[in-house]
């Protein structure tokens, strides 16, 4: 991924934003289709993840940010496109692969992802807010599933994932009503972490960002993974545990990062981590 007059997919652009330690950077992927709120079909899937490879290939990124171009986040799937796809039985379960792949491939990757939430935000485009780590919304943003409004039904993580963030009434409520909460109201439900002015959205991401480029990007990745394995297998307490206190063994004792942080702090320096 080159800076920020990268080369652009149709679907989706990309940009390389530096952050404030020397040499790294935040991925920023823009959903580009405003003309259809941002619809996800298969070919922006496929951009997608061809991005992702990118991101993965590219150690000076540290931290992805996925946002939406205009009034939407996405709007979910594209309708228009399921009429002839629902009526294919190896099209359609085809897509509905792509995006479990997809979206589980953004849960697993290594990085830090943060959806900033611009505006309406539905159906599948909830599903990519569900997959990123945690959300940032606008005052603009307008939440909801929405499925059922169209006679459809989750497909992409929301049934599995909403009841596990929000928890079962609410998730419920949110699901079976086909209505939307205002930012604020996400906040409290806990479906987002902040809500900032909509020109302030994208700066907010980048802070966060920039938090994170400060830290070691192996030790960002391992805590990551314990904590989603943690969260989203569900593990019992103890076994979570073990989980957490075998990646700790292994990354202190053998990591180049846990030894230069230490060393850092005891040279009264900015620790140089290389993510190893």
């Amino acid at each position: 991924m080159s800076d920020r007059d990268a080369k652009e997919r149709p679907g989706i652009r990309a940009e390389r934003l530096p952050l404030e330690t020397q040499g790294t950077f935040a991925a920023l992927l823009t959903l580009d289709r405003p003309e259809s709120l941002n619809a996800i079909d298969l070919a922006l899937l496929e951009e997608l993840d061809a991005h992702l490879d990118a991101i993965d290939a590219d150690p000076a990124i540290r931290c992805l940010l996925v946002t939406g171009a205009g009034r939407a986040f996405s709007a979910g799937g594209d309708l228009k496109g399921y009429i002839e796809l629902q009526r294919d039985a190896v099209a359609f379960p085809r897509f509905v692969k792509e995006l479990h792949r997809i979206f589980g491939r953004l849960r697993a990757m290594r990085l830090p992802a943060v959806a900033l939430v611009n505006g309406v935000t539905a159906a599948g485009g909830l599903e990519l807010l569900l997959a990123c780590d945690f959300a940032i919304a606008s005052r603009a943003a307008r939440i909801g599933d929405a499925h059922l409004n169209f006679g459809q039904m989750g497909g992409g993580g929301v049934l599995s994932l909403l009841p596990r963030l929000i928890g079962w009434q609410r998730a419920t409520q949110l699901v079976f009503s086909g209505d939307f909460l205002e930012a604020d109201e996400a906040l409290a439900w806990g479906l987002v972490s902040q809500v900032v002015e909509p020109d302030a959205l994208v700066d907010a991401g980048r802070t966060f960002a920039s938090r994170v480029a400060r830290k070691s990007p192996l030790a960002v990745a391992n805590a990551k993974s314990v904590m989603r394995d943690a969260w989203e297998q569900r593990l019992p307490l103890e076994a979570s545990l073990r989980l957490e206190r075998d990646v700790n063994s292994l990354y202190c004792l053998e990591s180049e990062d846990a030894r230069e942080g230490l060393a850092a702090f005891a040279e009264k320096r900015d620790p140089r981590f290389q993510g190893r």
